[in-house]
């Protein structure tokens, strides 16, 4: 009991920080697999056999499809096997999609594969895990960190996935999400079996996971990866077709982009809390929509680019940060994971709908036209977030 009073202060117990520290390194891996890939798949997709603007863009986005099919039930199924098991499988599902896509000639091939990525689908399961075995005085914080692990995986791949594929080949990247896959297997062995009993799912009514308030955070979630998926479907070709720039030199620019936008979001999101209300979530969303429009209005330049990644990136990083936050603290206690589920579902949708739109539209459209259809669904957003009252 001297101990719990000890730590009341929300301060980790060491069992505590070894776990969320290995579950943020399972996250990382993995995402850092399908990250790593997003500045590069559309260049490589177009030239496999089959392929055809919508169908890059179908392999761009695939994996959010399956994410969002399998995010619940998975974790409902770590509910009655187990967190660990789960996370196993949905690693080892991960692993073959993986070595699909990369043995793959063809688009449709890449597209299984991207698939198969997707259905393992462990991301609420992982943050189920990390309930089980953190103390509640220490979940928001744990969960904080968990976000800061993925916000690193993102940046690495930014910078190591367009250099990885001009050195060896985007083929590579696909070896490699299997074999970091693999190394989360092997860290997830380090974590202690949890004895923690789960409440019988009879007794919960799911119906409170899909409640408005939380629902409009997965509105939020799903639009905000819709416009990410569909930027990185266009932009690496407007950087190597119209700007000339090399594959191994676009993670400069994203880069540079996104450590610039630090200097914006990181003091947003300290401040969130003490200040409130919509007014960071508002100007998270302006920021988005200056983003778009610098690009619909000159895409022919290095500087408007990075210009509008260091607005996009401000608003994106806030709000990757503060939506899962608002929503763990929204949520009833006994189905924070079911909620966190339906969140990571909305995510992964948003990515599918980005990607499936982006190949889509840039069938039908120039390139720089498409960030006008981004632009007016930001409008629409604004209004949203101008007219809902919570």
């Amino acid at each position: 009991m001297s101990q719990e009073k000890k730590y009341s202060d929300t301060k980790m117990l060491k069992d505590e920080r070894r776990v969320v520290g290995i579950v943020a390194l399972i996250a990382m891996f993995r995402m850092f697999g399908l990250f790593a890939l997003l500045p590069v798949l559309s260049i490589f997709a177009r030239e496999l056999h089959g392929a055809t603007p919508f169908l890059v863009g179908v392999s761009v986005g695939a994996y959010g499809l399956t994410q969002a099919l399998f995010q619940i039930p998975m974790g409902l199924l770590s509910d009655k096997i187990g967190r660990k098991a789960v996370i196993i499988f949905g690693l080892f599902v991960f692993i073959v999609g993986s070595l699909v896509a990369a043995y793959s000639g063809s688009i449709y091939g890449v597209i299984i594969g991207r698939f198969l990525q997707g259905a393992g689908a462990i991301s609420a399961t992982l943050a189920a895990l990390l309930a089980d075995t953190t103390r509640e005085e220490v979940r928001t914080k744990s969960m904080a960190l968990l976000g800061v692990g993925i916000g690193a995986s993102f940046l690495l791949a930014l910078i190591l996935g367009p250099i990885i594929a001009a050195l060896f080949g985007v083929r590579s990247l696909f070896f490699l999400a299997a074999f970091v896959a693999l190394l989360a297997m092997i860290l997830l062995s380090l974590i202690p079996n949890s004895h923690k009993k789960i409440a019988p799912l009879v007794r919960l009514n799911i119906k409170e996971a899909f409640k408005p308030q939380l629902l409009m955070l997965d509105l939020h979630v799903y639009i905000l990866h819709l416009i990410l998926t569909m930027m990185f479907v266009v932009l690496p070709v407007i950087l190597v077709d119209q700007l000339n720039i090399s594959l191994v030199n676009h993670w400069k620019i994203y880069v540079s982009s996104l450590i610039v936008s630090l200097l914006f979001s990181v003091p947003m999101i300290i401040n969130d809390r003490r200040m409130g209300k919509k007014i960071f979530l508002f100007v998270s969303v302006i920021l988005l929509l200056l983003s778009q429009l610098i690009l619909v209005s000159s895409t022919n330049s290095m500087l408007s680019i990075t210009a509008s990644l260091v607005f996009f990136f401000s608003g994106f990083n806030f709000l990757e940060a503060s939506l899962p936050a608002k929503l763990s603290i929204l949520a009833k206690n006994e189905l924070k994971g079911a909620s966190l589920g339906v969140f990571s579902s909305f995510q992964f949708l948003g990515a599918f709908s980005g990607g499936i739109l982006g190949g889509w539209l840039i069938f039908t459209l120039e390139p720089q036209n498409i960030f006008t259809f981004t632009a007016v669904l930001i409008v629409l957003w604004l209004l949203s977030l101008v007219f809902y009252k919570d």
